[in-house]
């Protein structure tokens, strides 16, 4: 056999397998970043329902405790807030948390009513919210595993020269700010 035809074929066979590695390689990256896509959807999906019910919660804690007004308008501004802020990032999870923190304070004011603890329809909204919250924690959960999927494959060999060529770049996780930290403070 001829030399030259040998290192044609193994440069043939080089060139293919390479090939392959890049297209599956930026195949996978497209899947990744689809993920996070659609997970960064569900957290939005399930927010949105939280913000949904805010207003009916409100709205039945007024009808009890309606001299606690300061309580009631943080809640109404941390909501319209955190309706405004578009997409993700940093300033949408910053309005969340102060969305967070306003919902804590209302369910803390809510403890001083007994009539309202004993309302059939404040319970159902408390439970319906805190079943929210489930969902928002498990949404976040899958969104920062799709997000550490896609920032592990930008970052490593050889997907990394890949996702350098077709633009793809890492993702910030959705991780808890300032009162969503702290430890809860309960007192009988």
């Amino acid at each position: 056999m001829n030399l030259g035809l040998v290192l044609v074929a193994v440069l043939v066979v080089l060139v293919v397998v390479l090939l392959v590695v890049a297209v599956g390689g930026y195949n996978r990256l497209v899947r990744l970043r689809a993920q996070v896509q659609a997970s960064w959807a569900q957290v939005d999906v399930q927010l949105k329902r939280r913000h949904s019910l805010i207003p009916n919660l409100v709205s039945t804690v007024q009808g009890y405790a309606g001299h606690e007004r300061a309580t009631l308008e943080a809640v109404t501004t941390a909501r319209v807030a955190a309706t405004t802020v578009a997409g993700g990032g940093q300033a949408r999870v910053d309005a969340e948390g102060a969305l967070t923190e306003a919902l804590g304070r209302l369910f803390a004011v809510s403890e001083a009513y007994p009539q309202l603890r004993a309302s059939e329809n404040f319970a159902e909204l408390q439970r319906e919210l805190t079943a929210t919250e489930d969902k928002i924690a498990y949404a976040r959960q899958f969104y920062n595993s799709a997000v550490q999927s896609l920032n592990t494959a930008v970052q490593t060999l050889p997907t990394n020269v890949i996702a350098g060529m077709g633009g793809f770049r890492t993702e910030s996780y959705f991780e808890a700010t300032g009162p969503e930290r702290t430890d809860v403070s309960v007192r009988f």
